[in-house]
């Protein structure tokens, strides 16, 4: 049985999702959400496997910027929608997806390649490393006291309809997106991502309620949340879910803090997704009464060694020629020298001895400073060839705050 694999046509998309629908559990989307992706979709980067006249395969690239180490915004891939029909399972279509988007990225000028994983073993194989993990928590607000910096009692908070303010709100994430690694630049369009609101999906909460912070008349930051009530004998005992929450300054941050975790009617709040060095743990009294866990978020691959290096800076000076073994995308294979520090880099061709060899896919886990390149020598997965590179290049690779992916995609 043979099978197709070309770009999508803007007529196939229904069936094409259909197909994606149904590898991701066959619940049907609700039609505001199935019609955001459709608006979203860039046709000429996104791939279908067809047998014959049926769709059995999909993936798709969004054009990102990201945020990297010192601030500049790199063009990425953001690989989403990739599944492939369990008829047609183990006939290397996902691998042939996979190799032909890299070819396409690598045509379209785009160093970085990101996603997000269904199931975090699978895309390792094709070069992707963790390259930034997420915290999420409950705080249980009857028994975690917060202590707010000073400044906080300045802020005014104002709640308002969440599509008025969504350009407010907006502004805010824009300011943000230069400050951490592994943070989204949203494209035209993506402003309607965080104000999508299902009543399919809300678990028994609320619409999505919106409040901004305010200082001297300009919004500093805002939390969009839902409120999920819940009841006990001893009383009420509903949830908030927080949904986004930004403040441009401590003050501003501390003061949405303060007002989810004081909503009438809650115990607890709720939180997904948050950076691992997030401003709440650090205000509340018992970090262990907030449950926290981890897990990854961004996965990310390095589609050329050299630019993608060169895009970003490091936070001390480094010289370190890496062997990069690359067998997915071959023209990655080889030896590189990085020469950089905190006001730029350079990253060629060498034939100078190996100071450190690794696989892209440790590359892309240690690119945004998330990773050290020591712990990951610790697992075994990369080697130290002249003593003391590999210290240089970790704490080069380092980043002052923690890398993060906002939001899915």
């Amino acid at each position: 049985m043979t099978t197709e694999l070309r770009v999508l046509d803007p007529d196939e998309w229904d069936r094409w999702y259909g197909v994606l629908e149904l590898a991701f559990g066959g619940v049907p989307e609700e039609p505001e959400e199935r019609r955001l992706w459709q608006d979203l979709t860039e046709h000429e980067r996104f791939l279908g496997t067809w047998d014959g006249d049926l769709p059995v395969g999909t993936a798709g690239a969004f054009s990102f910027g990201l945020t990297v180490p010192g601030g500049a915004t790199v063009p990425a891939a953001g690989v989403t929608m990739v599944s492939v029909a369990g008829t047609h399972r183990r006939r290397g279509i996902l691998t042939a997806m996979m190799r032909r988007q890299l070819e396409d990225v690598r045509a379209w000028g785009e160093p970085l390649a990101v996603l997000t994983a269904s199931e975090a073993e699978i895309y390792g194989r094709f070069g992707y490393g963790a390259a930034s993990y997420s915290a999420h928590a409950t705080i249980h607000t009857d028994r975690v006291r917060l202590t707010v910096p000073e400044g906080t009692d300045a802020v005014g908070l104002r709640a308002v309809d969440p599509v008025e303010a969504s350009g407010a709100c907006e502004a805010v994430y824009a300011r943000l997106v230069p400050t951490r690694p592994g943070m989204l630049a949203r494209r035209p369009g993506w402003e309607r991502l965080p104000l999508l609101d299902p009543a399919g999906s809300r678990e028994g909460a609320s619409p999505r309620q919106c409040v901004v912070a305010e200082r001297d008349g300009e919004v500093v930051g805002f939390v969009r949340y839902a409120i999920k009530p819940d009841w006990s004998f001893a009383g009420a005992d509903g949830t908030v879910v927080v949904h986004e929450l930004m403040g441009l300054d401590p003050a501003a941050d501390a003061a949405l803090w303060r007002f989810v975790c004081s909503v009438d009617l809650t115990t607890k709040v709720r939180i997904h997704s948050r950076p691992v060095d997030d401003a709440w743990l650090g205000l509340v009294s018992d970090v262990r009464r907030c449950e926290p866990t981890l897990r990854e978020g961004l996965f990310l691959r390095l589609v050329d060694v050299g630019a993608a290096l060169e895009a970003r800076t490091y936070q001390a000076p480094v010289d370190v020629v890496f062997e990069v073994e690359d067998a997915f995308c071959p023209w990655n294979g080889g030896r590189w020298r990085l020469t950089g520090d905190a006001k730029g880099a350079s990253c060629t061709r060498t034939e100078d001895a190996a100071d450190v060899a690794l696989s892209v896919r440790e590359l892309g886990a240690a690119y945004l400073g998330g990773t050290s390149l020591v712990s990951l020598a610790a697992a075994g997965r990369v080697r130290e060839l002249r003593e003391g590179a590999l210290v240089e290049a970790s704490v080069a690779f380092g980043s002052p705050v923690a890398p993060w992916l906002p939001h899915g995609f």
